[in-house]
């Protein structure tokens, strides 16, 4: 179904975040990698000329740097692409932040089929399995503004490394302002008796679409967005695995120790049963608009129906 995108681009927001806690906290700072139009953090530059530090194109410089400022006691933003913010300064990232015990917030930008016309060179679909291998790790995608702008003061207030993967453009409207979110729990969007649905990102709309297209074969199935993927709200998953009996995962990333394989783990190693995802399937991206791509990779509501549809027949 056709589903409302929101006025503003998710971009926007963040940095309208950036300078709104920025007038409240001088500690924030943002350091990027010769992106600084592309993140929107020129808004914040201008606003805050000292605190915005480009450093070209060097994405591991730009780790140290930003390492360097929170072991003075800052709170550095760092933004590039998503293969770039993850990939190509995993040591970095791993070394200068994670085992130092920094407290650095990190934000890749155009996940998976996102990236769109960039192709496969800038189309990361292991970012998730790279940061979510780190030890201290918060892995976070949120849905909408909307659940962002919640979620963002829970960002500043968590002293340790936060991957934040962040579409750039305009998302889909899921979320009114008066939902409640925590860092760490999930959110159930629609209660369901025969499957359980784990989403992130922008594949949760295409799961709620799933949802309808199954309810129409007498299939009720569970909508539960898990926008942070690590720590897993491994609570939520085993309940409504309890419920549904079964599970489908579907997400813009490889599902190789991305969101299905976080909930393939907590299922194996508490509750065993039926479940299928749906993602990258050991593949490169490629060029292409988003719709195209959404086919050829098999991220839309009728491919998480059809996983939906397995996962329920195992069941018998």
């Amino acid at each position: 179904m056709a589903r409302e995108l929101e006025t503003q681009g998710l971009r926007e927001v963040y940095s309208d975040l950036l300078i709104e806690y920025g007038k409240q906290d001088p500690r924030i700072c943002a350091v990027d990698a010769d992106l600084m139009n592309a993140s929107s953090v020129l808004r914040f530059q201008a606003v805050f000329p000292e605190r915005a530090i480009d450093v070209g194109v060097a994405e591991a410089n730009m780790i140290g740097v930003a390492a360097g400022l929170s072991a003075m006691g800052k709170i550095p933003f760092t933004h590039s692409f998503t293969p770039f913010a993850t990939r190509r300064c995993c040591d970095q990232v791993t070394l200068s932040v994670a085992y130092a015990g920094l407290n650095v917030k990190m934000v890749g930008s155009d996940p998976g089929i996102t990236a769109e016309l960039n192709g496969g060179t800038h189309m990361s679909t292991e970012d998730i399995a790279i940061m979510r291998n780190i030890p201290g790790m918060v892995v976070y995608e949120p849905v909408d503004g909307t659940q962002l702008r919640a979620a963002f003061p829970q960002i500043l207030a968590h002293n340790g490394p936060v991957y934040i993967r962040l579409l750039r453009k305009q998302a889909v409207h899921i979320y009114d302002e008066s939902t409640p979110f925590t860092l760490g729990k999930g959110n159930l969007l629609r209660e369901g008796s025969d499957v359980s649905i784990f989403a992130s990102g922008i594949m949760v709309a295409e799961a709620l679409d799933a949802a309808e297209l199954l309810q129409a074969e007498g299939i009720s199935a569970e909508i539960i967005n898990i926008h942070t993927i690590k720590p897993l709200d491994e609570e939520l998953v085993l309940a409504s695995t309890a419920r549904t009996g079964c599970a489908v995962t579907a997400e813009n990333a490889s599902i190789l120790n991305g969101l299905g394989g976080a909930v393939a783990e907590c299922l194996v190693e508490h509750a065993p049963c039926p479940m299928e995802r749906v993602g990258f399937r050991d593949r490169f991206g490629e060029v292409g608009k988003m719709e195209y791509l959404r086919q050829a990779i098999g991220l839309t509501a009728q491919d998480i129906a059809e996983a939906a549809r397995r996962a329920v027949a195992r069941k018998k």
